[in-house]
């Protein structure tokens, strides 16, 4: 085989192919990639907005790709970016370098199965709605209607997939006609094998060089047991900053009342009526004991929680050898509901004993998981229900992710306080004093200053910082507002709302306010509307897409709203010249997770505070006030109106996680700025 072009060659027919222009931290980025691919050695690179970072990893992907004839893997955390990389950039990449990689490459995207139809379910007709729906006419009435539409839907798609419906349908209708991996009956023993769109997925994916899905897919290939994803030797993870959260969430059980009600339902045709009962009367047993729980964290099991677990356990395992396997012959409805009832049953046992199991360890830092009591409200009925999610995934990516491929994770955001060591603790990297990993057999640390758990073999990485092509302390300030009062928990103070007002009447508009709160976007929406004639878009008016595009098109309109603008807003030009962040945003203090997590820090010697608060506090700072500059000419102001950031100990922390901006505490200057970013705005446009 002729020897292909080397990365920065084929990096710069790329740039030419897409139009855009030559980036030295772009080539940086493709070059450590290269690099990372060919020694196998893991990489952490953040490239801050506008380095063309997509790019930057696609092309040695490819290339390592088509020469080696291995398929390399891009994880991304949302949907966006995954339409971008499939719909955009990947086409564009395919065809700029079919000459010079001597053939055209081949991409696919992949998800879950749950994201197709289900043709078996389709036919089957069955729908296995929880039990609260059934009494609800109006829901179930839409679930029927939405239903109807999916079924004549699968005669006009070639796809089965979720996202190319035309209009979009409730969860639970979709769930009426789709199935997860484990509900799947298996090529084998179904009739509609030979037309499943998820089946059609997963062939295509496996004849592809580059495969593109998402950090839940990742989470279900590492804790499965069984192959989800096709066999590869690269991984890059995009949007990396996400994937301890998305891993988490996947890995987060919970039960409820309701759901073993709705396993006992669903058991209730293939176990005598008297087994599916004593399911039933485990789950009254669980109700009787979480009703007389206090929301909050378990530290120990609870009076009355070992023999209601230990029952609950007991019985799901008799139903579970009950149902058996399936008989030859079964038609494939029959089938699906064993398949669909096997399934819930595993799932609620293996739940039953994690929460038996969460307490054997004495020692709280050093527990597998984190067991609490949730109260959650349901069209106005409140239900407590039980979660089970791991203090730490970093030992699972460390055995599964960083293990068995080359990693690369890369975000525009990934040093707080000027270091990966935070981040690169909770994916289970081991750390040194300079941030990366050395050659040889380094010292393994968190960054609390403490040994990590080890699995007896040396992980090697790097860290590296490429920048951005933006000049931050010219094209930006970074305004705090020490002259007010710290935020409290009540509502926003007149003081904030009046800053706030002074601060967009200089600019025009133009702002996107990022707030802690859905309340406090709302009130700071119908404050700002009261005292100025601007349009004021608020989070939940709309569909949040049409927001933004709302915004977008007009220089005058602002946009408030809480975490997806905080991360999903990508707005050039003058229509977005202030980026308004209401407080430092620290996750809530009561919540449990983050109160465990904390807690194991300090226990091994670390700041727990810091470890975990501050560094999710950091890191959304950095994704917020990344809002503010796309583009290599726009220019503004990130205001954020809580003095803590300058006034309190860890304020320097977090400001050393934000990009260089030109930094003051001073509003007469920040206004002046930008009443004349307003004026020479409103000249050019005219």
């Amino acid at each position: 085989m002729t020897a292909l072009p080397a990365v920065p060659d084929l990096l710069a027919t790329a740039v030419t192919a897409v139009g855009g222009a030559t980036r030295d931290g772009q080539l940086r980025m493709a070059s450590a990639v290269a690099h990372a691919i060919d020694t196998g050695e893991h990489l952490a690179v953040q490239a801050g907005t506008g380095t063309g970072k997509s790019l930057a990893y696609l092309v040695p992907a490819l290339r390592h790709a088509v020469e080696s004839g291995s398929t390399v893997v891009v994880s991304t955390a949302t949907i966006a970016l995954q339409r971008q990389l499939v719909d955009r950039d990947l086409p564009r990449l395919a065809t700029a370098l079919t000459g010079p990689l001597g053939r055209e490459p081949v991409f696919a995207i992949l998800k879950g199965r749950a994201n197709y139809i289900c043709l078996n379910k389709i036919h089957a007709g069955e729908s296995d709605e929880p039990a609260e729906e059934l009494f609800d006419p109006f829901t179930m009435s839409r679930i029927g209607r939405e239903v109807v539409r999916l079924r004549e839907w699968v005669s006009d798609t070639e796809t089965g997939d979720r996202d190319d419906l035309p209009t979009s349908v409730m969860d639970r209708s979709w769930r009426a006609v789709s199935v997860s991996a484990r509900e799947c009956l298996g090529a084998a023993n179904c009739s509609y094998a030979a037309d499943c769109f998820a089946e059609r997925s997963r062939a295509l994916a496996g004849q592809a060089d580059v495969i593109v899905t998402n950090h839940a897919m990742l989470a279900i290939d590492a804790m499965s047991g069984f192959n989800v994803l096709p066999e590869h030797g690269v991984v890059i993870v995009d949007e990396a900053h996400e994937l301890v959260d998305r891993i988490t969430s996947v890995a987060t059980a919970e039960v409820s009342p309701s759901s073993v009600a709705g396993v006992a339902r669903r058991c209730s045709k293939l176990v005598v009526v008297e087994l599916s009962d004593d399911i039933l009367g485990a789950g009254e047993m669980l109700e009787d004991l979480l009703s007389a729980m206090p929301e909050g964290r378990w530290t120990r099991l609870p009076d009355g929680a070992a023999p209601t677990f230990a029952a609950l356990r007991d019985r799901l395992w008799r139903a579970r050898s009950a149902i058996g396997p399936a008989r030859d012959g079964t038609d494939a409805t029959a089938a699906a509901a064993r398949s669909a009832a096997i399934t819930a049953v595993d799932d609620l046992h293996d739940t039953a004993v994690r929460v038996l199991a969460a307490f054997d360890e004495p020692d709280e830092s050093k527990r597998r998981d984190v067991v609490w009591t949730a109260v959650e409200t349901v069209r106005e009925d409140r239900r407590t229900v039980l979660r089970v999610a791991p203090l730490s995934v970093g030992g699972l990516l460390r055995s599964s992710l960083f293990a068995d491929a080359t990693a690369i994770l890369t975000s525009a955001t990934l040093t707080v306080g000027g270091s990966f060591d935070s981040l690169a603790a909770t994916w289970g990297l081991p750390i040194t004093a300079n941030g990366s990993s050395t050659g040889g057999s380094p010292v393994e640390v968190t960054a609390s200053g403490k040994q990590t758990p080890s699995d007896g073999e040396s992980l090697r990485w790097q860290g590296v910082d490429v920048g951005s092509p933006f000049d931050y302390p010219r094209s930006a300030i970074l305004y705090v507002a020490a002259h007010l009062d710290p935020p409290g928990r009540s509502a926003i103070a007149p003081a904030t709302l009046e800053e706030m007002v002074d601060l967009i009447s200089a600019v025009g508009g133009r702002t996107l306010g990022l707030f802690s709160s859905m309340r406090a976007a709302r009130e700071a929406a119908e404050a700002v509307r009261e005292r100025i004639e601007l349009p004021v878009l608020c989070q939940g008016d709309g569909a949040t897409g049409a927001l933004v595009a709302e915004f977008s098109a007009d220089e005058r309109t602002c946009l408030f709203g809480t975490l997806s603008l905080w991360q999903g807003v990508d707005v050039p030009g003058p229509s977005l010249s202030l980026v308004l962040i209401d407080r430092v945003p620290f996750p809530r203090p009561d919540d449990p997770l983050l109160i465990a997590r904390q807690a194991a820090v300090t226990a091994r010697g670390g700041n727990g505070f810091l470890s975990v608060a501050a560094n999710h506090a950091a890191l959304l700072l950095a994704q917020g006030a990344g809002r503010l500059l796309r583009a290599t000419d726009d220019k503004g102001v990130v205001a954020v109106l809580d003095p803590r950031l300058v006034t309190a100990r860890y304020g320097g922390y977090l400001r050393a996680s934000l990009p260089p901006f030109w930094q003051t505490t001073d509003p007469a200057v920040v206004r002046a700025a930008l009443t004349r970013l307003g004026s020479t705005v409103g000249a050019d446009r005219t």
